[in-house]
């Protein structure tokens, strides 16, 4: 093989990482490298999934951006990456045009669904899934431009990142939110939310929580919200946790954190500092069991208390409380999507693999096809972790070389004269350039970074230069 023409299906970290560590790779042999992305902007959920109040998490896009400027520019010699924008896999793109065009290719398709969560009445009027709310107001061109926030009183389920991201931007006023690129319809959408109190449930304790400090501490500084803390949740006797969790330097760090909002709670409670208009109640030991229902709508989470079994677990007490609420989300974790003609684990939401290597339903290697990031793995792990995963994937890849596709169609100008004849308004990475630039552009004149293009036509105008 003199050179390896490689698909990558997914433009968000996973394949990105995974084609520049095939550039750095030691190899006799040049790459061509073609990334398909579903939507018009590449980036994946570090674009979509990422609160906009976290621009050094956004600032991850920088490092990407540089990875396709450089190889689409020809820094890299013989080596090279293409971006095609606004190309659906499985509607665009087929199984066998890859196999016609390609040696191998990589599905990083992520997970962006929301996992469910069996309980009764979940499916009311007023429940959603966080995945849906983030893709909102992170401006995602598949999703309603306008989200029903009506509840004065709001329920988050989960103790990890997700659920604090959605909690801030529930509980967070609208106008603080401007510095940050948030479209223009969310602060909209925002700045009418009536929000008065949000009530946030883990099924476990306060040192068995899967945030991270930073991300717990920024919770506790939004302007004009009160912790409310539940004294109940720290007077429990858990040895496990004394003992093995309070050897972490984060957990150590997180009780601090919320032994300050318990100090500042008693000085409220002591009349010595006035209370905010926002509340935002942490309720720990709490497993919901139930969706309240009224007239169809949310009207309050039914949870059981739950208590430490000392080695790590729960045990249910038999204690139920019902807190009343109007609206409800899920952080319980995201889910992978199946893709055309690739088998898929149901219960898991993955791509069946072994090391990156996707697997029949038989167990056996499909030759020729291979997976990494959240489709591979599952929705865990952070950036670092992508990048190990991706590398995983790619010595798998090279091991194979012998035993890939043989493409029937080498010329580079097959794949835009196929997605031309199809009828596909594809974007590359130049037109990803103009919509950077016009985004920019408008939060120039209003002080801001800059706002999102949000629907997906006006995207693809832009980046087509149409």
């Amino acid at each position: 093989m003199s050179k390896m023409r490689l698909a990558i299906v997914g433009a968000g970290p996973a394949g990105i990482y995974a084609a520049d560590l095939l550039l750095k790779a030691e190899r006799d042999f040049a790459v061509e490298i073609d990334l398909f992305e579903q939507l018009p902007a590449p980036y994946g959920l570090v674009r979509y999934g990422v609160s906009p109040d976290h621009p050094r998490i956004k600032g991850i896009i920088t490092a990407l951006r540089d990875v396709l400027d450089r190889a689409s520019s020809g820094e890299t010699g013989d080596d090279s990456i293409r971006y095609f924008g606004n190309v659906r896999y499985g509607q665009d793109l087929k199984l066998d045009d890859l196999k016609r065009h390609y040696h191998a290719v990589i599905f990083s398709t992520g997970a962006i669904r929301d996992a469910a969560l069996q309980i009764p009445g979940i499916d009311a009027e007023g429940s959603y899934g966080a995945a849906d709310f983030v893709s909102w107001f992170d401006g995602h061109p598949d999703v309603p431009r306008t989200w029903p926030l009506e509840a004065r009183s709001v329920g988050v389920i989960g103790n990890g990142n997700v659920a604090l991201d959605v909690s801030r931007m529930l509980i967070k006023h609208a106008e603080d939110l401007l510095p940050t690129e948030i479209p223009q319809n969310v602060h909209e959408g925002l700045e009418a939310n009536p929000i008065e109190e949000l009530h946030l449930f883990g099924r476990r304790g306060p040192k068995y929580v899967k945030f991270t400090p930073l991300e717990l501490r920024e919770l506790g500084e939004v302007r004009d919200v009160d912790m409310v803390i539940d004294e109940r949740d720290f007077a429990h006797d858990d040895a496990f946790a004394d003992e093995t969790l309070m050897k972490n330097k984060q957990v150590i760090v997180m009780t601090r954190i919320m032994d300050k909002w318990r100090d500042e709670q008693r000085a409220r409670e002591a009349g010595e500092v006035e209370p905010a208009s926002r509340q935002l109640h942490l309720h720990f030991w709490s497993k919901p069991v139930e969706v309240v229902v009224e007239a169809g709508r949310v009207a309050g989470l039914k949870v059981e208390r739950t208590a430490p079994d000392g080695q790590g677990g729960i045990v249910d007490t038999g204690e139920f409380e019902i807190i009343p609420i109007q609206s409800l989300y899920r952080a319980v974790g995201y889910f992978g999507s199946p893709l055309d003609e690739i088998p898929f684990d149901d219960a898991k939401g993955v791509i069946p693999n072994a090391q990156g290597r996707v697997l029949d339903l038989e167990g056996q290697q499909i030759a020729g096809v291979y997976a990494t990031g959240w489709i591979k793995r599952g929705p865990v792990g952070l950036i670092g972790h992508t990048k190990s995963d991706a590398m995983e994937t790619l010595e798998c890849l090279l091991e194979d070389r012998d035993a890939l596709w043989t493409p029937d169609e080498t010329d580079p100008l097959a794949i835009p004269a196929l997605l031309d004849e199809r009828g596909v308004p594809y974007t590359t990475i130049e037109g990803w350039h103009r919509l950077d630039a016009h985004e920019l552009g408008l939060g120039e004149p209003h002080g801001r970074a800059r706002i999102k293009v949000v629907p997906r036509d006006e995207m693809t105008r832009i980046s087509r230069g149409e």
